[in-house]
């Protein structure tokens, strides 16, 4: 009712929004948000793809993305009740007090509109229209919304942006002189965690299940959660880096499973690899589970189990896991599977090395260095003084 004109450099507004068309990557459905920051003066805008939903990781990752990325920073900055990045009080004053402190690293004023009063962000919601209608028509002069990987997707993102911002290329210069300096270095734009490594090598973290390397069985990991990865710290020295995932109920749980962080103390008992409650995620890609169904009709349950977990020990460390598999799956379809003992001799067994030539010193050399030595070579001086 009421149009505003905000002066340059005074606010920049964050939101979150659904794309209106469903995103694949690699043929799998991506959920997904976007989020979106707008300066209200000049319109210069940044997206970035956010998984999980919304979270103080999302906002600060893409908040500090957009203000390094335009090179300064807004006196306010803007924002919903945000009430969506949490789910009880004790999120909720966790999300308040970090969000204080990004915004006072940075020397912005944070504010936020009403709940549920939508329009009182007007300036990013109509950005959020605008960003989805120019995606819209780009997707279909592609003629397909499936990407390769995530980061495919991000540059698409990135191109409908820098036309869009094409548009504001003036104003946005005048704004940009008015905008205050940058700190030295980022804020955190992550929440931390402390989980235990159980036996089975796995944590459990935001209704996720991981494996990690079994040597850090009985360790107590710092985690720093981000909403796309997690950095585990023994002490303060990283030790892992795992792809987030997340449930696609509230009742269930999602796994991220490698199987190279337990194949080795798998190999020790590769019987228990047939009843593993995560044993198809085990697999490196489709050939291994097509090659295990393969192995396990040919052979006995015993020797099938035993065959696979030598194979999967074998790819942990092969130069290309696809192709090794690629070429085990053509010999099992034609029935010339090799058998462990070969699979061992080519790819486990450590070549022998040759020996190299070296002198053996002789052991009276070392009686130098021995107490009962140097008293007698002491008083063997000591008798030719006197005389």
């Amino acid at each position: 009712m009421f149009r505003q004109s905000v002066p340059p450099g005074h606010q920049g507004l964050s939101d979150f929004t659904h794309p209106n068309i469903a995103i694949t990557i690699a043929g799998q459905p991506f959920k997904h948000l976007i989020y979106q920051f707008r300066l209200a003066f000049s319109g210069w805008r940044y997206a970035h793809i956010v998984q999980g939903g919304e979270s103080y990781s999302a906002l600060a990752e893409g908040l500090q993305n957009a203000l390094h990325k335009m090179g300064g920073v807004p006196v306010e900055h803007r924002t919903d009740s945000l009430s969506a990045a949490y789910v009880n009080q004790h999120e909720q004053k966790q999300l308040t007090l970090s969000y204080e402190g990004l915004c006072e690293h940075y020397g912005m004023t944070g504010t936020t509109n009403n709940p549920s009063i939508s329009h009182e962000n007007g300036a990013i919601e109509t950005a959020h229209a605008s960003l989805k209608h120019r995606l819209d028509q780009a997707f279909k002069l592609r003629g397909n919304t499936d990407f390769v990987s995530i980061a495919d997707y991000q540059a698409f993102i990135d191109r409908s942006i820098a036309r869009l911002n094409q548009l504001t290329k003036t104003r946005f210069l005048v704004e940009q002189a008015q905008l205050r300096s940058l700190p030295a270095y980022r804020f955190m734009d992550y929440s931390e965690l402390c989980v235990k490594v159980t036996t089975s090598s796995t944590i459990s973290v935001k209704q996720g299940l991981y494996t990690v390397p079994s040597r850090l069985i009985g360790e107590t990991l710092r985690l720093h959660l981000y909403h796309d990865k997690l950095i585990g710290f023994v002490g303060q020295t990283q030790a892992l880096l795992l792809t987030r995932v997340y449930a696609q109920k509230p009742s269930s749980r999602a796994r991220c499973i490698d199987y190279r962080h337990v194949i080795h103390s798998l190999a020790a008992k590769p019987q228990a690899f047939r009843f593993c409650k995560f044993r198809d995620e085990l697999f490196p890609d489709d050939n291994y589970r097509q090659l295990w169904q393969r192995v396990d009709q040919q052979l006995s349950s015993r020797d099938a189990c035993k065959w696979m977990v030598v194979v999967l020990r074998i790819a942990a460390t092969h130069p290309c896991a696809k192709t090794f598999g690629m070429t085990l799956l053509q010999q099992a379809n034609a029935d010339t599977l090799p058998d462990i003992k070969t699979l061992q001799a080519r790819y486990l067994n450590t070549r022998s090395q040759p020996k190299s030539a070296t002198k053996q010193h002789d052991i009276s050399d070392y009686e130098q260095f021995l107490p009962s030595h140097k008293i007698k070579a002491q008083q063997a001086q000591e008798t030719n003084t006197c005389r």
